[in-house]
């Protein structure tokens, strides 16, 4: 094999890092050529002043010099057009229109809404929690931060002030602790604008976050909806019709009795409701190793009762997350409580419930696998 065809096939071996695809596969080598052992690649960008152009830089010369005879490598990059920006994004969709992969019928991605019936029980803490305890064991994981309103993923991620990077329509999610991550405030002039929309303009703005994103082949998508029983709750019904909901709860009563309109409505709308997360929970004195209830008892098991009943199956409690300052520390200096205190009672508890929730009940019988032969 001649040192030309040696260094054309290294090259199908480097990804773009943002997109996992071979650069070769995306028509992003746009000239290859050597002479005496001095290579020369001219490389496309998807968009100009794209943020992994020092990444592609590196994998692209080191795959290269490894090769017998590379005396030196030289990169020149440049900017895609329109047409093979929209044969990029032909390729990531695999030659379809817009749509939403979750929704499709061979999507093996499973979509759980975390859903509660009042703000401030801790749902988007949760969310997160699960869904890099999830990465942490294996699976690939993403979250759609769908409070439209109350929007704080990004701060608990670790992603403030950062921006995905958009090719025309598509966007590429961001990424920390594994997890891949969408939410309206990256998309916002300036973090501090008020998000004013009335009810058909969030169901678009959904359905856009849903389908504009590149997501990849995920196993786990969760999804942090607004409290309360609104349009984005009946909209993500709508627009995956096979989504799940797990209800957050606090131990008070009083609160447990609100979230149980989460998941009537879910149940209303045909999704199944696979358990209820009790936050907030009792938690031992330090000082003197009593167990303190702050916000009461009862709560988890109360909601899973009323739901069980509702539903006419088994609604389980998935487990207590107890009073946390390690929990609330992990969110304002964004590093998951799970990463951040993993041997803390409320990161075990997450890992805990995160073990049951990540099992399927469901059998893959009938699924298509979209497999060719």
């Amino acid at each position: 094999m001649s040192l030309i065809d040696q260094l054309a096939q290294a090259l199908t071996s480097v990804q773009d890092p943002e997109l996992h695809r071979s650069i070769t596969d995306l028509g992003m080598v746009e000239d290859l050529t050597e002479i005496n052992g001095d290579v020369s690649v001219q490389i496309l960008l998807t968009i100009s002043g794209c943020p992994m152009q020092d990444r592609l830089r590196s994998d692209i010369t080191t795959t290269l010099a490894k090769i017998v005879g590379v005396k030196s490598v030289q990169l020149t990059f440049g900017v895609m057009n329109q047409e093979q920006r929209d044969n990029v994004k032909k390729i990531m969709r695999n030659g379809r229109e817009k749509f939403i992969p979750f929704a499709q019928p061979d999507s093996l991605t499973r979509v759980i809404g975390i859903a509660s019936g009042k703000g401030g029980v801790g749902k988007s803490s949760v969310t997160v929690n699960l869904a890099v305890a999830a990465a942490a064991k294996g699976l690939r994981v993403g979250i759609l931060d769908a409070d439209v309103y109350g929007h704080s993923i990004p701060r608990l991620m670790g992603l403030m002030g950062q921006r995905p990077t958009a090719i025309d329509q598509m966007f590429i999610p961001l990424e920390s602790y594994g997890v891949k991550t969408v939410s309206m405030e990256m998309f916002k002039p300036e973090r501090s604008d008020a998000v004013a929309y009335r009810g058909p303009l969030l169901h678009r703005v959904l359905e856009q976050l849903l389908s504009d994103a590149y997501w990849g082949d995920l196993d786990l998508l969760l999804i942090d909806l607004p409290p309360g029983t609104g349009d984005l709750a009946i909209s993500l019904g709508q627009l995956i019709p096979t989504s799940e909901i797990l209800v957050v709860t606090t131990p008070q009563i009083a609160a447990a009795e609100v979230a149980e309109r989460a998941g009537r409505i879910a149940h209303q709308i045909h999704q199944q409701v696979i358990g209820v997360v009790e936050n907030m929970s009792e938690y031992t004195d330090a000082a003197t190793g009593q167990m303190v209830s702050l916000f009461g008892n009862g709560g988890g098991e109360e909601t899973a009762k009323r739901l069980s009943t509702l539903v006419g199956n088994d609604v389980p409690l998935l487990g207590k997350i107890p009073f946390s300052v390690d929990l609330r520390m992990g969110g304002d200096q964004g590093i998951p409580v799970v990463i951040a205190a993993p041997e803390s009672a409320s990161a075990l508890a997450l890992t805990h419930i995160t073990e049951r929730l990540i099992k399927r009940n469901k059998s893959l019988l009938g699924v298509r696998l979209g497999i060719a032969t």
